[in-house]
């Protein structure tokens, strides 16, 4: 039987670049050989895209820093349709024909619709969500509109566009004055949480607007939702049936001023928070989370897969924090812990996204 040739894609421009590497390098570990074929695909962090082989992407978590693509002597590639089907072309003369792309991308020029975008005129099936539905989910601003339009619920918030602030800063701080403190301040189009900040008294929202900026020139200020912070992670159904929700999950902040920064994710182990992949919660408030993720997973278009951050109040109310449609899949990830604790190995969540990108119709669906 010929094996199914798989092009993993890494790296990318954002600033979540070091994590897609790492998140890279575990799901190739975890294809299965006997099936898959893998081609390696790094883009540099200013956009240069060379060949990798398979062993030099597991070798990527060893440096004992965070990892980058090094371009170096590596073969140029590009994306080709040829009379074989789409092809991963190098500057070397090599070329692979491949039947679905796993886009390992975090943040912005990755997970934003882009990268989708070039797929799909490529022809080519590929892991996870299409254009429309990245692109809505990697903007928080536009994720809350759309939830709210469906009755899903969705904390305060305030947006801050560029010419806003640098028209009328004031308007802008009158506006996040109806909030209540503590509020997030973060890029609008960002993950991994770089770029945000915990804000407790007037005095600092400025600041913490412009470094949010640094990011994003469009800010979201975020009231905070006082309740636990519960994820979900699901994976669309077989063959048309319906999206399926994993146990839920949860991150525990041991700082009770802190949150779950990107040191706290990524650099400080679990002390200053941990991800606890069966959260501790009661049958009915389990089933509404699960619920809701579900009705989230589908009012946004998903496709694949999704990560649904939550918060549930004291109340039992479930509110939407924001998706992540390309979770981080390095093994502390909430993703492929909480279906790990749901009953499934890491190869066969990395499997199964395959086969869905491979099940799933070309053109317009």
């Amino acid at each position: 039987m010929n094996r199914i040739h798989v092009a993993v894609i890494f790296g990318g421009m954002s600033s979540e670049h070091s994590i897609s590497c790492l998140s890279a390098a575990n799901v190739v570990a975890a294809i299965d050989a006997e099936r898959f074929d893998v081609s390696g695909v790094g883009i540099s962090p200013e956009g240069i895209w060379v060949r990798y082989g398979a062993d030099e992407i597991l070798a990527l978590p060893g440096t004992g820093q965070l990892p980058t693509v090094e371009v170096g002597d590596r073969p140029l590639v590009s994306v080709k349709q040829m009379p074989e089907g789409t092809c991963i072309v190098d500057t070397e003369g090599n070329v692979d024909a491949v039947q679905v792309v796993f886009p390992v991308l975090h943040g912005p020029f990755g997970e934003d619709g882009t990268i989708q975008g070039l797929l799909e005129m490529a022809g080519v099936r590929y892991v996870g969500c299409g254009v429309a539905a990245s692109a809505n989910c990697m903007d928080k601003h536009l994720t809350k509109m759309i939830l709210s339009e469906a009755g899903v619920l969705v904390g305060p918030y305030v947006v801050v566009r560029d010419h806003e602030w640098r028209e009328d800063r004031n308007a802008v701080l009158k506006a996040a004055s109806r909030l209540e403190y503590p509020l997030f301040v973060k890029p609008a189009r960002g993950g991994s949480s770089i770029g945000i900040s915990r804000v407790t008294s007037p005095e600092h929202l400025e600041t913490a607007i412009e470094m949010a900026r640094e990011h994003d020139s469009k800010v979201l200020i975020e009231q905070g939702i006082r309740g636990r912070e519960i994820e979900c992670s699901v994976i669309d159904g077989r063959h048309g049936a319906a999206p399926r929700a994993s146990v839920p999950g949860e991150i525990v902040v041991h700082d009770p001023d802190g949150f779950y920064d990107f040191e706290a994710k990524y650099l400080s182990g679990e002390q200053k928070a941990s991800v606890q992949a069966h959260a501790n919660l009661d049958d009915a408030t389990r089933r509404r989370v699960q619920k809701v993720a579900i009705k989230a997973f589908q009012v946004l278009g998903c496709e694949g897969l999704a990560r649904i951050d939550t918060f549930v109040t004291p109340d039992g109310a479930v509110y939407v924090n924001e998706p992540n449609t390309m979770p981080g899949f390095t093994r502390s990830s909430g993703f492929p812990l909480m279906w790990q604790a749901s009953g499934m190995t890491y190869a066969q969540i990395v499997s199964e996204l395959i086969e869905l990108a491979l099940e799933r119709p070309l053109g317009l669906r």
